[in-house]
């Protein structure tokens, strides 16, 4: 068994304030399941989240900070006030400062200065989507980073993005190493697609789905409202379908999923259109949902990047609205097609009752490793449990819909299309 091991800053001499620890022993398992009933020798083993009964950082003396990355997702300001207030109320750390507009935030010559993060202002945050803090994409000069992190007495750092800003904050916390700079950065992962790999749940994505499925409602009652009636509907998930396959799941109304996970063919007897056409015959109506990574091999690439070093995606909504309407065109049969694209609609909602759940969570897991000194990690929801993960594991590799899993199985049942569009 490989137990992973989590850097700390130092000896932890501080009492903590709190009542009730846990040790830095209590391990969990990162695979649930072995098929042939042992144990396997190269199972990972990862720490239990949790208050630590000494602390690395006197509170009295602790200044810490919060920054917000990346694109929208629901929670954000629900983390941002769980953070801020744990750190206030219960460990007694007066100065929580909130970085304005993501990394560019530590330039000074960037972006505005930090804001301090009070019990007033944040009182009411969480009832709205979106960041206080603002956002931004892209990466910051480490050496002028840290130096303002210095610069401001800052102790702490959470990070609150994905995998992108994970890596970037693990490099700060080796630059600040470097200068010899006490830094505890944690993360916690953002990721509206819950793609994070040793992540069950990422916040957000709850709210995706909710949000997602009442879209497929209006798409189901539009396409149904008409004779050969297509509805299409395009979710997030640039490499991973969960969401889409999931409120397909939810919705039950939906006929075709389209996902990165699963390439399908348009043309030929086995085709997407092929099964569109009969699926009209039989009902007059059909529902596709289609997340925005799927088809991508029937697009090419531009081979541009994004202000975060992501590829570029072309939009396989628009591409299929298209071709859809260029092959019923074509075959002289009557369709109408309804087009819908809701992904910033969703992105700027509030937090729903499971996602603002789980973000409180997380936010006052983050803040108890960060004060006894662990850094470098992120705190991830996996297995049932709340455990810290290294930010190099996280920024290893993602995880993706299993095609040969319980989900997708699902998927297939409840839109009755084939395994492939072959």
């Amino acid at each position: 068994m490989k137990p992973k091991t989590i850097t700390t800053l130092g000896e932890a001499r501080h009492d903590s304030p709190l009542s009730f620890s846990v040790a830095d022993n209590v391990l969990i398992p990162a695979d649930m399941e072995w098929p042939d009933g042992r144990v396997p020798e190269d199972l990972i083993l990862f720490e239990k989240a949790g208050p630590r009964r000494m602390l690395f950082f006197d509170p009295a003396k602790t200044r810490a900070a919060i920054v917000t990355c990346g694109g929208l997702c629901p929670g954000l300001n629900n983390v941002i006030r769980s953070v801020t207030r744990e750190l206030r109320r219960s460990y007694g750390v007066t100065s929580v400062l909130g970085i304005r507009g993501g990394y560019r935030g530590l330039d000074p010559s960037r972006s505005k200065p930090p804001i301090e993060l009070t019990e007033n202002i944040v009182e009411d945050i969480h009832k709205d989507g979106g960041t206080m803090l603002r956002t931004s994409r892209g990466p910051v000069d480490m050496t002028i980073a840290v130096e303002f992190l210095i610069s401001q007495n800052i102790n702490i750092l959470f990070t609150v993005g994905g995998d992108g800003t994970q890596r970037g904050g693990n490099a700060l916390f080796k630059e600040a190493r470097k200068r010899g700079h006490s830094l505890a950065v944690v993360g916690i992962p953002k990721t509206i697609d819950n793609d994070v790999r040793y992540v069950t749940r990422t916040f957000g994505y709850g709210t995706a789905v909710d949000e997602a499925v009442r879209v497929i409602n209006s798409a189901h009652t539009e396409a149904r409202s008409v004779d050969n009636g297509v509805s299409v509907v395009k979710l997030m998930g640039r490499h991973a379908g969960f969401i889409a396959a999931a409120a397909t799941v939810a919705s039950q109304d939906v006929n075709f999923c389209l996902i990165p996970e699963s390439p399908f063919s348009l043309e030929g007897k086995s085709g997407l259109f092929a099964a569109l056409e009969r699926r009209l015959e039989k009902k007059n109506h059909a529902v596709m949902v289609v997340a925005e990574g799927a088809g991508q091999e029937h697009l090419g690439t531009t081979g541009e990047k994004d202000a975060s070093g992501n590829t570029k995606l072309q939009d396989i909504g628009l591409f299929l609205k298209d071709k859809l309407k260029a092959h019923f065109k074509a075959r002289g049969i009557e369709m109408t097609l309804r087009y819908f694209d809701p992904s910033y609609q969703i992105r700027g909602r509030p937090a729903n009752t499971e996602d603002a759940l789980l973000c409180d969570r997380m936010g006052r897991h983050a803040v108890h490793a960060a004060m006894t000194g662990k850094t470098g990690l992120v705190i991830s929801y996996f297995n049932g449990h709340f455990v810290h993960v290294p930010m190099d594991v996280i920024a290893s590799g993602g995880k993706r819909v299993d095609v040969d899993g319980e989900l997708w199985r699902a998927v297939l049942s409840s839109t009755g299309q084939p395994l492939r569009f072959a």
